[in-house]
């Protein structure tokens, strides 16, 4: 619930953001100057990049949500319980040694969302978030076909 809150606050920031940033954009466009317009172009450019970038955020965290809840229906979230450390933390020795087992199960079955969704989660556990979020990519993706 506080990933979706943070969400809402973050998406309301950027909403805020681009309401000055095009109205600024537009004023320093209209003065005139090749200065001023390139950096009013600037300002009405960029906001939207980082607006698309968020769009892209939040579709594919609802997609992995939803694939979430349908592994978890199904019973096949992964069931070991690792140790957290005092902060609350995965203790990443314990992510890392239960590691290859779920990269050997997505390595045997490539075609296997539900696989690549478990090694998303393992990678994730183990500190590796660029790797994680390529599995859960790669599941969204093969859930889809």
């Amino acid at each position: 619930m506080t990933n979706r809150i943070g969400v809402a606050v973050m998406t309301a920031l950027l909403a805020l953001y681009l309401v000055f940033a095009i109205r600024y954009g537009l004023l320093l466009i209209g003065v005139g100057t090749p200065v001023g317009i390139a950096i009013g172009v600037a300002l009405l450019v960029f906001p939207f990049i980082a607006a698309a970038a968020l769009v892209a955020e939040f579709v594919f965290t609802v997609r992995a949500e939803r694939l979430g809840r349908t592994l978890d229906a199904e019973g096949g979230m992964p069931d070991e319980r690792l140790p957290l450390l005092p902060s609350g933390r995965i203790d990443r020795a314990a992510a890392d040694a239960v590691f290859p087992t779920y990269r050997a199960a997505a390595e045997a079955d490539p075609g296997n969302w539900r696989a690549w969704y478990r090694l998303g989660l393992a990678y994730d556990a183990s500190g590796d978030r660029r790797r994680a979020r390529w599995a859960m990519r790669r599941a969204i993706r093969l859930s889809a076909a």
